[in-house]
């Protein structure tokens, strides 16, 4: 692909890595300069790697020159990145050469490893050159004019050759990684490795791209069998929707007759639907039930606490249709364990399989895992948000849940900072399920607290959990005889 310019179209180069074509918007330039910085063991040489099996592999006209400064010798490294999925040993040594560099910096300098550079492009008709251990040649530099030099020379090279090069470099933790050659390179990306409390993080950030908008910030990367994975920020990647929305359409059912009239009709088309209560009132099961009132729409479960076993489980306990739904395949379930992972990752995957199969209902049973998993509290509403405008793009009806104290009234995120405050105001739905005790029983109460463009009924009903699913009342006089029959300390479970 290629970008227009005013000069003309500007050749893109993918770097085969997953995710960091879509934050630079295609890719690299061809003919560009790049560095590429990161702390020790933040992933740099698997990513100088990765980008050369991928150049390669796409193309039998395209070549790849590895070159390194260091004394790392290249058997060992090609045994480090043996086990990775990309790693093609027929590629070498006709598509991909590799080759130290390191005797030719210490007995000729700078000026010795650009003629080798000049001459190894030339002989091997490379298209992608990287240089692993920048930061030799510009410890080996009389000056910094010297080494300016070599970068401007470089840059020479690159333009008149159509070669894009990565310049690959290290820098310390907490370093803010300005110097001079980042003014003159065509883009700078940074690696990073990093402790988040007990858990440890990788990201990378674009922090320089010419030519070309770019995703900016901090975006999660994993380390897989397959090589490096980049996760693009989600509320930045779907800053606005993929296509239009289509709010139009018919009410959708709950699966609850009771439940749809006090919506006003049924859930609004396309709509999100936040579902808050305590733990154990029901939350699961209305999910499940919403999920297997339309046999006919694909349908999926991303959960955080019960795997897709115990779902299927559950679901066949209370003789729910999901449960052979689930058995068909027209409804997928897809666990994350609320212990350690990515949230960006999740929500690719969320959306991925959304996409590719055609999912019309979305139940998402644990917003307040996702918050803990996401990190940076402040993040989910963000994160909601963008979920909820693509959804409704997608042409997909979603429903979360979200745990609240027994009155229904939501909680705080545990580090007492408003992460969660503002997800009512974002979902078109708002559903509240609280309990109520009386002398020595315990009863579920359900009321509607609003609705997209529907006259809603707010007032409280009884529910019971029954086969079949939730049972609520056609009416709020049991909900009132309950509520006038205890004195207001013993309503919300005190």
């Amino acid at each position: 692909m290629g970008q227009a310019g005013a000069y003309g179209e500007l050749e893109r180069v993918p770097t085969g890595i997953a995710g960091l074509d879509d934050i630079l918007g295609g890719g690299l330039f061809r003919g560009g300069v790049y560095i590429v910085q990161g702390t020790p063991g933040s992933g740099k040489t698997i990513f100088g790697n990765q980008v050369c099996y991928s150049h390669a592999a796409a193309s039998p006209e395209r070549r790849a020159l590895y070159v390194t400064l260091l004394a790392e010798s290249h058997a060992r490294m090609l045994g480090h990145i043996a086990p990775l999925g990309f790693f093609a040993p027929a590629l070498i040594p006709d598509r991909i050469t590799y080759l130290s560099a390191f005797r030719t910096l210490q007995g000729e300098g700078l000026a010795g490893l650009l003629t080798l550079l000049r001459r190894e492009i030339a002989v091997r008709e490379a298209s992608l050159v990287v240089l692993d251990g920048l930061v030799a040649a510009e410890e080996s530099a009389a000056s910094t004019l010297e080494f300016k030099t070599f970068i401007h020379e470089l840059q020479t090279q690159a333009a008149a050759s159509g070669t894009t090069v990565l310049l690959l470099t290290s820098a310390s933790a907490g370093a803010d990684m300005v110097a001079a050659e980042h003014t003159m390179v065509d883009g700078l990306i940074a690696l990073s490795s990093r402790l988040s409390g007990w858990r440890a993080e990788r990201d990378l950030e674009v922090r320089k791209f010419r030519g070309s908008g770019f995703l900016r910030g901090y975006h999660s990367v994993r380390i897989t069998d397959d090589g490096i994975r980049v996760f693009p920020r989600i509320e930045a990647r779907l800053r606005l929707p993929s296509r239009r929305d289509h709010v139009e359409g018919a009410p959708l059912t709950t699966g609850s007759p009771a439940l749809d009239a006090m919506l006003g009709g049924g859930l609004p088309h396309h709509s999100t639907t936040l579902v808050g209560g305590p733990a154990g009132i029901g939350k699961t099961t209305l999910g499940l039930q919403f999920l297997g009132a339309d046999p006919g729409a694909p349908g999926l479960i991303c959960g955080f606490y019960e795997s897709e076993a115990a779902i299927g489980a559950k679901a066949r306990a209370l003789g729910l249709p999901v449960a052979g739904l689930i058995a068909a395949g027209r409804v997928g379930v897809l666990w994350q364990p609320a212990t350690e992972g990515l949230i960006d990752e999740i929500c690719a995957d969320l959306l991925g399989i959304v996409r590719n199969r055609g999912v019309r209902r979305v139940f998402i049973d644990g917003l307040d895992a996702m918050c803990r998993i996401a990190g940076d509290q402040d993040r989910i509403i963000r994160i909601f948000a963008a979920l909820t405008a693509e959804f409704r793009a997608l042409g997909v009806t979603a429903m979360y849940t979200r745990e609240t104290d027994l009155r229904g009234t939501f909680l705080d995120a545990p580090s007492g900072a408003p992460s969660l405050r503002q997800t009512s105001s974002v979902a078109e739905n708002v559903v509240l399920m609280r309990s109520c005790a009386l002398h020595s029983g315990v009863h579920r109460l359900i009321a509607v607290a609003k609705a997209r463009d529907a006259r809603i009924d707010p007032r409280l009903r009884v529910f019971d959990i029954r086969p079949g699913g939730l049972a609520i009342d056609d009416g709020p006089e049991r909900a009132e005889a309950i509520l006038a029959g205890g004195d207001a300390p013993s309503c919300g479970g005190e």
